[in-house]
């Protein structure tokens, strides 16, 4: 890995603001890889996927010549810009020398200004949260304390520490034992036609609604990233896909996305057995396991069965905070 230093100047160090633009692609995803706080999600190949939805507004920070942070964000309306509307996450990225909070605070306020001038309103700040974090990057935390933001939303995530995790509760040891007796097996696959036909039918008849990601999008990015987006899935005696999930990998943390199973499924216990098989087995260098948030309407309302099962395999608390600045 490389590092770039600086030396501290005794004054503000001043930053120039450079709007991005798709030229700049190459410059992007090599600050992306060196970055403390950055995640796959912010290489422009994840990034871009929907630019027919939101109107890119990323900007690239540079001291002189050499570019100090990004900051991803996106074009919601013509008050509001955010980092990033296409995201779960976005905001500032870091890299691991040469930058400290002083220097953040002063990026921020640049930004600020930059979508003031824009003629925008309102700027929504999604940090990244610290369990995707390479090495400590909350620096723009404060900042954005420092520049008046305001908490607007929190969800509620349930994160395991892999190394010395908690063990399952009773009802999911006994929910693993059940589906092992079904013959239930678990497996990396490459179905994810199979595996949609169920989510989709889950999320249809639960909450009227469809996957964030289209079969034909999700098949396009793990196809782009082999490395860090898998789906993983448990299989009945007959062979045929009751349960599964489909994780994004990252340095630090194995995050679950878009978890579901059929009623066989459900009532064998297959998801129970699955995870047990991920969290024991698959985990490779991260610290981390993820099961995602378990919140509705932006925060206000809690699920509160599904975050009973999540604590039941081991998960406890993560915040993914996103605050609002007025400009």
């Amino acid at each position: 890995m490389t590092f770039v230093y600086f030396c501290r100047m005794n004054e503000k160090r001043q930053f120039t603001i450079e709007r991005y633009a798709p030229e700049r692609r190459t410059d992007w995803d090599a600050f992306v890889k060196e970055s403390r706080n950055a995640t796959f999600l912010l290489k422009r190949g994840y990034m871009d996927y929907h630019a027919d939805r939101y109107a890119d507004r990323s900007l690239i920070i540079w001291h002189g010549k050499r570019i100090v942070a990004l900051f991803a964000a996106c074009h919601i309306n013509d008050n509001l810009v955010s980092a990033h509307g296409g995201l779960t996450y976005g905001g500032l990225l870091l890299p691991y020398s040469g930058i400290d909070g002083a220097d953040v605070l002063s990026m921020l306020a640049d930004i600020l200004n930059h979508y003031r001038q824009s003629g925008y309103k309102k700027l929504r700040y999604k940090t990244i949260p610290h369990i995707f974090h390479h090495y400590p990057a909350e620096e723009d935390t404060y900042a954005i304390f420092r520049c008046g933001g305001r908490l607007a939303e929190c969800n509620l995530s349930s994160t395991i520490l892999l190394d010395g995790a908690i063990e399952f509760n009773e009802n999911s040891r006994r929910n693993m034992r059940r589906a092992i007796k079904s013959g239930i097996t678990t497996e990396k696959s490459y179905d994810y036609a199979g595996y949609w036909a169920i989510l989709e039918a889950l999320l249809a008849e639960r909450y009227e609604t469809k996957p964030v990601h289209s079969l034909t999008e999700i098949n396009m990015l793990a196809e782009r990233f082999p490395d860090n987006i898998q789906l993983h899935v448990a299989r009945n005696a007959r062979g045929n896909i009751i349960a599964g999930t489909v994780l994004f990998v990252t340095p630090t943390c194995i995050h679950t996305q878009y978890i579901a199973a059929s009623p066989e499924g459900k009532a064998s216990g297959a998801l129970n057995l699955l995870f047990h098989k991920l969290i024991n087995e698959r985990a490779g260098d991260q610290r981390y396991f993820d099961f995602g948030t378990s919140n509705e309407d932006h925060g206000l309302r809690l699920n509160e069965g599904l975050l009973h099962q999540k604590y039941g395999m081991g998960g406890r608390g993560t915040a993914y905070n996103i605050y609002d600045i007025d400009l």
